[in-house]
């Protein structure tokens, strides 16, 4: 039986679906289990160390979250994918130099460092991230695929976590990592609630 070519996307495997939610679960968990602690601590290296993985964690997630809800955003969808994941990937890159490089040197150090383009440039990642995260929440909600409070949570809470983030270490600060951190789970389990079944063996 013949088909004609781009009448309908080819379906998305369970596996990467699941996949994409576990990484979503643990992006989340690796952004909210730290703010729980430094709630009652403060900044430590080992919550350090866990915040800078987080967005590595985030770009799987939000591929299998992309392939889900696709056919239902079109080009829309898929320019706020392109901006998100643009966006992932130069904040994560500046949240891992901001807690594995800066964190460990002394105020004197990190003042003469961010000199030229430094600053302007985690700025412009920020503002990235900020219009991605706006733009996919909201290719999120119009879909209509997940539960609409975490859409809301990814299209909101997250573009005022690109600038609030770099804010010292408060209450303020460990309640919006945990906001996030929850909505990153919240949204990873609805994927994974997407897929009808137990996983299946290849043969």
């Amino acid at each position: 039986m013949s088909t004609s070519l781009g009448t309908a996307p080819p379906p998305v495997s369970a596996r990467l679906t699941r996949l994409g939610a576990l990484c979503g679960t643990l992006s989340g968990l690796l952004i909210g289990l730290p703010a729980l602690v430094e709630a009652f601590t403060g900044e430590t290296a080992p919550t350090s160390v866990l915040l800078a993985l987080s967005p590595a964690f985030a770009l799987p997630f939000l591929t299998a979250l992309h392939l889900h809800q696709g056919p239902a955003t079109g080009r829309f969808g898929e320019t706020a994918y392109v901006v998100n994941l643009i966006g992932v990937g130069l904040f994560g890159g500046a949240a891992f130099t901001a807690n594995l490089v800066l964190f460990f040197l002394d105020d004197d150090t990190i003042e003469a460092e961010l000199t030229g383009p430094t600053v302007p440039a985690l700025l412009g990642s920020a503002v990235v991230f900020a219009v991605g995260c706006a733009l996919f929440g909201a290719a999120t909600i119009r879909a209509r695929r997940v539960p609409r409070l975490p859409a809301w949570g990814y299209a909101v809470v997250l573009p005022v976590f690109a600038f609030l983030t770099a804010l010292p270490e408060s209450l303020l600060t460990s309640l919006l990592h945990l906001a996030v951190g929850t909505t990153l789970v919240w949204l990873s389990a609805a994927l994974w609630g997407t897929v009808a079944g137990p996983p299946q063996r290849s043969r």
